[in-house]
Order: C-alpha cells, then sequence, then structure tokens
C-alpha cells in the first residue's frame, strides 16, 4: 500500500475518533437519554469541549472528501512521490493535531494547524496534475 492509501486509512480511523469524541461528549451534555431518542426537538447548541469537538469534526468532515480526491486522482494516475507523501503526511498529521487543540480552545495555533492541513491537499492536488 502507497504512503498516500496509509495516510488516507488514518485519516479515516481519525475520522471514527472523532465521530465517537463528539458523540460522547454531547450524550454526556445532552443525557444518554436524548441520545437515544429520535432529536425532534430544538435543543441549544452544545456548549464548552463538547461543542468545540463538534465542531472540529465539522471542519474535518469538510476537508476529507478533498483529501479523498487528491489521493484517489494521484494513485489513479500513477503521480504518487514525494510532493503526494508530504501533501498526505501533513494533511494526516495537522488534522491529528487540530482536533486536541480546538477542543482546548487553543487561539491561533489551531488556525495555523488547519492551514497546514489545507497546504496537504493542495500538495496532493499538485502532485496529481504536475507531471512525474
Amino acid at each position: 500500500m502507497s504512503f498516500e492509501l496509509t495516510m488516507l486509512v488514518a485519516s479515516s480511523a481519525l475520522c471514527l475518533v472523532q465521530i465517537l469524541l463528539a458523540s460522547h461528549t454531547a450524550s454526556l451534555q445532552r443525557g444518554y437519554r436524548w441520545a437515544a431518542s429520535a432529536r425532534d426537538t430544538e435543543l441549544p447548541p452544545l456548549t464548552g469541549i463538547a461543542g468545540r469537538l463538534e465542531r472540529a469534526l465539522q471542519n474535518f468532515l469538510e476537508t476529507f472528501p478533498v483529501f479523498v480526491a487528491g489521493v484517489f486522482l494521484v494513485e489513479f494516475l500513477h503521480h504518487g512521490g514525494l510532493l503526494s507523501a508530504w501533501g498526505a503526511g501533513l494533511y494526516f498529521i495537522a488534522r491529528l493535531a487540530y482536533v486536541p487543540l480546538y477542543a482546548f480552545g487553543v487561539f491561533l495555533i489551531r488556525s495555523l494547524i488547519w492551514n497546514v492541513a489545507f497546504f496537504g491537499i493542495v500538495l496532493l492536488f499538485l502532485a496529481a496534475v504536475l507531471p512525474v
């Protein structure tokens, strides 16, 4: 398996971990009766760590499909190399670091780390379109 696909698997696992963290902290805040319900009633937004983990997950879900597309393009076109490996690695490491930074409300560094992950995606697409 290529490094890029390995980072895709690792990022998928990170997604599952984020889903678990966000759902369990929401359940702790709202109660497990709410978690087991149909959730038909409007509730106020989650607060504290639960709210930040929910927003971190939503942020991940916004970038992940584009990362997947970049990895698939690199693989399909056989353009894997140093550029795509850096891109996939930067994305995963930055997204991994982003979760605790967002959960604990770390100002500014969290945004810088988001930019690192974004840059990783850009590198993947550059690798896909540049000739090998």
